[in-house]
């Protein structure tokens, strides 16, 4: 069969005896992942189920070794990234697992799958001057200048995420104690100290514009688009995106950049490792160490001053 065939994505319920919508209840009421994962992991099991279907295999306990490889052959196939391929027999490993709790396998065949191993990047990181620029970047004859305002300098003055920002409420905010309550990947809960800088600027438009938008309606979230509807993550990355513009910034910066200068340039002031993990709400620290990393300028001044040639 070709590998693009599997692309092609069936109805969710072709394969019931695959047990797909109760694997990703478990994932969700178990397990406790994000709905942007879970719906990830749908697609990737789909794209199997589509491959079992092409292969008129409707049992699970029917699959073998040398199958799933197959699977994991036509994935290199598609030429689909590194990571893409991993998050795919990440999602295979964890569904064959969840089959074999239930006894609707009655084999472990997860050692069979390898991941392909993925490269670590270090995250592109702004200056601290080029970071002021992008957060300070709002055009104020725009009608939703005070939102935007507000949420660029959040970004960079908590690390949270797009999505997160998209779903902070009104009441997450304790403006006395100046913390913040953020629900993270897997509603797991942190608490985030923010400055006043930030702050002021949530409270002035949590009483100018947030009122306008609602036109007398109600609602629990903090940011909300012109019409007075929730705000996504993709609308916090076009924010972003469009700051970068008139910033005048060049490359893809996106949230997630701001994220990333929040953790280095906290570590580079003196932060401790296990604090920021903390803020970031990574459940690793080894995530964390990757903004330990030292800039390039920075290698450059010390090359200069201690090599004994000029």
């Amino acid at each position: 069969m070709s590998a693009k065939a599997i692309t092609t994505l069936p109805p969710s319920n072709i394969w019931p005896s695959l047990q797909i919508d109760p694997f990703l209840s478990y994932l969700a009421i178990e397990c406790g992942l994000s709905e942007n994962t879970i719906q990830a992991y749908r697609r990737d099991l789909l794209k199997f189920a589509n491959y079992c279907h092409h292969q008129t295999l409707s049992n699970p306990d029917k699959i073998t070794p040398r199958f799933l490889q197959n699977f994991a052959k036509s994935l290199f196939e598609l030429k689909l990234a590194t990571a893409s391929i991993a998050r795919h027999i990440s999602a295979m490993k964890m569904f064959l697992r969840y089959h074999q709790l239930f006894n609707l396998v009655n084999r472990d065949l997860c050692s069979v799958l390898e991941s392909p191993k993925t490269w670590q990047r270090i995250p592109r990181v702004l200056s601290k001057k080029n970071t002021i620029d992008l957060i300070t970047a709002i055009d104020p004859n725009t009608q939703m200048y005070h939102r935007d305002k507000a949420i660029m300098e959040l970004l960079y003055a908590t690390g949270m995420r797009a999505s997160e920002i998209a779903d902070l409420q009104l009441d997450f905010i304790n403006y006395q104690v100046r913390f913040i309550r953020c629900i993270g990947k897997g509603s797991k809960e942190r608490i985030i100290p923010v400055h006043q800088t930030a702050l002021d600027l949530i409270s002035n438009y949590v009483k100018t514009l947030r009122q306008k938008v609602l036109k007398g309606g109600v609602s629990p979230l903090l940011f909300l688009s012109r019409t007075g509807r929730p705000l996504n993550r993709i609308a916090v990355w076009r924010i972003v995106t469009k700051c970068a513009r008139h910033a005048g910034l060049v490359g893809k910066i996106t949230p997630h950049t701001l994220r990333h200068c929040f953790g280095t340039h906290l570590l580079q002031g003196g932060a401790d490792l296990r604090s920021v993990q903390e803020m970031l709400g990574h459940a690793d620290v080894a995530t964390t160490q990757i903004y330990t990393h030292v800039d390039g300028e920075q290698l450059k001044k010390i090359h200069k001053k201690y090599h004994p040639r000029p």
